[in-house]
């Protein structure tokens, strides 16, 4: 922050002392994760119009966090957020929707607003529907989708919320899941947009599709064409705290 000189009017900035760079507004929790991270996905930083910070938690694999939500991590994934926060993050998100599960025990010790689930736009989404509406959730791993998750991100009424995990599909598996080492994209793509339709011709009253998993947002344009719908991601979800953390003024003509 730049503090006014009262004697001169200069700027003058005060140094932060352990934080060895500036300018992040956002933090990101990171899974230890082996996975092509493409351009449009939360890992790679050249999806976003500002600077990120990431920050590997060890031990958070896929099987700790994603298919048990192991209590265990909580507080590695406290220090990562608090080492997040002490290198200047306005805002702490992650890259696993699953990480939902320890929402609300880092909520409680960091002074920056916490949002470390995609899935809590989902009741978001839902005010913006008619109450004959439902949103369509696309997860990673729908089997280990717990109410340790949703209870901690403040679902606790999934009656209009329609799950539908893609495990079943089998590049993502291979990719996302069983963590091969490469992606096909097109392949991943067209998984992907048949899973969001087979939602919607089973649910016609599906309102809007929701993307749980941070792999995602590479199709959502890609699912909005195939299904007609709104489609809502991660890096939608980022954008808008980014904006609230760090607004911008505005010019042009008036």
């Amino acid at each position: 922050m730049a503090i006014a000189d009262e004697r001169t009017g200069r700027r003058v900035y005060q140094a932060r002392r352990g934080q060895v760079a500036y300018g992040y507004s956002v933090g990101i929790v990171c899974l230890e994760y082996y996975l092509p991270f493409i351009p449009g996905d939360v890992g790679n930083a050249s999806t976003y119009d500002f600077p990120v910070l990431y920050h590997e938690v060890k031990g958070a694999t896929f099987g700790a966090i994603i298919v048990r939500q192991d209590p265990a991590m909580a507080p590695l994934v406290i220090e990562a957020a608090q080492e997040l926060v002490r290198q200047g993050v306005k805002a702490v998100t992650s890259d696993c929707g699953y990480f939902g599960a320890y929402q609300r025990e880092v909520a409680d010790v960091v002074p920056v607003p916490v949002f470390l689930s995609s899935l809590m736009q989902a009741p978001f989404i839902l005010s913006m529907l008619g109450p004959d509406r439902k949103v369509a959730v696309l997860v990673a791993n729908g089997a280990s989708l717990s109410n340790r998750v949703l209870q901690k991100i403040g679902i606790l009424d999934t009656s209009r919320i329609v799950f539908r995990g893609l495990e079943d599909k089998t590049e993502f598996r291979r990719t996302v899941l069983d963590e091969c080492g490469t992606l096909d994209v097109d392949a991943v793509e067209r998984e992907v947009v048949d899973a969001a339709l087979e939602v919607q011709a089973e649910h016609p009253e599906i309102g809007a599709v929701l993307l749980e998993c941070s792999d995602l947002p590479p199709y959502s344009a890609a699912v909005q064409a195939a299904t007609g719908l709104p489609v809502f991601d991660w890096i939608g979800f980022i954008n808008y705290v980014h904006q609230a953390v760090d607004a911008k003024p505005y010019s042009g003509s008036f």
